[in-house]
């Protein structure tokens, strides 16, 4: 099913073995799937595209899924690509699309991603995983987990959108919290895996969910018949989709299905947490630990992604930019989304539209690009964000995250606190233990 070769450092290029369980390299730095593409080339072809489900599995070639029997799946993939004409003519681009992953299931792109880890962690063997979550990771790996029959643990902010808690809650994880952000989360679930043996699969520490994101670009490219639009944005938390896009494109230029120019991919980031944006237009390499993140935008309020500097490497490749996108526009998006185009996006997608809108005030695009904005997730997620009259908005960014986190603190459920830099209660096999 497979053409996977190896692993490979995104650093060093030191190569590792695909069918052992591993994290990072050597050097600390994350590894990439490699795939025989001359061959690819040779023995896969456009056409054999017709007839395959449209699901992201259409593209098994390109995926490191080695038996089919290994594939958990929950139909994911081929989301709309839709055209929205009144957002591209309120901020100047009449060629505005919107690629829309809130119709997968869980609700948001991350069910890509999980769909392909967790369909490796069945092929390894792996009994236990367990990574931090601000959210829509968490819901996904849940489900995938329960449909795969693998035990998993998570830990995420005490402020995480309701929805994604009663998704993990209804698919059955083990589930804890921290009055923190992401990077604490991560912090106790690291001290976790280390100390039980369980498999880490936070964000690029693991090589396999960057392979099911990679199928957005895949998406894309077929469906406007292999002609690469002139730009992507892209909410950017984690970093996982950008440099997902990006090595789509590589390899399709590589088998001879596409030519370049690629796209521009451009990073958006909330203003209250925009280390990579500030990385950017300091000409750095890698991004800064950012303090004190606040946003309303919970999927990329992510202090310091591990693989920034792929982020980094993907935009500066593609001649994108970067740009920091306040709570107070980004919703004003939500609202003119749904109101105007029917679109009801999460607010992450929606501070995409308000991106673009600054990008074309500053020139970087013109009206004759042909756009793609990639929302990643169902507004319907964020309940949190609205209340009688209206979204839970103010004159500021800082008093709309405020509001809103007042709205998800009164009467939700939750799961058992961990404070921060403490242990998750449970051994080995997932018993319950007093720390």
């Amino acid at each position: 099913m497979s053409f996977m070769t190896h692993l490979e450092c995104s650093t060093c290029q030191r190569q590792y073995s695909p069918d052992i369980v591993i994290h990072l390299c050597e050097c600390g730095r994350s590894l990439l799937v490699r795939y025989d593409l001359q061959r690819i080339s040779q023995e896969w072809s456009k056409d054999q595209l017709r007839d395959r489900p449209p699901t992201m599995w259409r593209y098994r070639e390109l995926l490191p899924v080695r038996s089919e029997d290994n594939v958990v799946s929950l139909g994911e993939g081929m989301t709309p690509l839709l055209k929205i004409p009144k957002a591209g003519k309120e901020i100047g681009l009449p060629e505005c699309w919107l690629k829309d992953e809130g119709c997968l299931p869980t609700g948001s792109f991350k069910a890509r991603g999980a769909a392909c880890g967790v369909s490796r962690v069945k092929e390894l063997g792996i009994r236990t995983v367990a990574l931090p979550t601000n959210g829509n990771a968490g819901g996904a790996w849940a489900a995938y987990c329960a449909r795969a029959g693998v035990d998993l643990v998570l830990c995420m902010p005490s402020d995480t959108p309701l929805l994604n808690v009663v998704e993990v809650m209804a698919t059955g994880a083990h589930a804890f919290m921290v009055d923190g952000l992401i990077s604490d989360a991560g912090l106790i679930i690291r001290k976790a895996c280390e100390k039980h043996g369980w498999f880490e699969a936070a964000t690029l520490k693991e090589p396999y969910r960057v392979e099911g994101k990679k199928t957005m670009g895949l998406e894309i490219a077929e469906q406007f018949g292999w002609q690469l639009p002139d730009a992507i944005l892209y909410p950017t938390g984690g970093g996982v989709g950008i440099i997902a896009i990006y090595k789509a494109f590589v390899e399709l230029e590589a088998i001879g299905w596409i030519k370049r120019p690629f796209p521009k991919l451009i990073a958006v980031q909330p203003t209250g947490c925009a280390p990579i944006v500030k990385a950017f237009h300091e000409g750095k390499a890698v991004s800064e630990f950012w303090k004190d993140a606040k946003t309303v935008q919970h999927g990329t309020r992510v202090p310091k992604a591990l693989g920034d500097y792929l982020v980094l490497e993907a935009v500066r490749a593609t001649e994108g930019t970067c740009v920091a996108v306040s709570d107070a526009d980004a919703l004003w998006a939500l609202d003119f989304l749904a109101k105007h185009e029917g679109a009801f996006v999460c607010p992450e997608g929606a501070a995409l539209l308000a991106g673009a809108r600054q990008l074309v005030r500053d020139g970087f695009l013109t009206a004759s690009d042909r756009v793609v904005l990639l929302n990643t997730g169902a507004g319907l997620k964020y309940p949190d964000l609205f209340r009688p009259g209206g979204l839970a908005r103010s004159g500021s960014g800082a008093g709309a995250s405020e509001r809103a986190s007042e709205s998800m603190n009164n009467g939700r459920p939750s799961f058992p606190k961990v404070p921060i830099g403490g242990e998750i209660p449970l051994d080995r096999d997932l018993n319950p233990i007093a720390v």
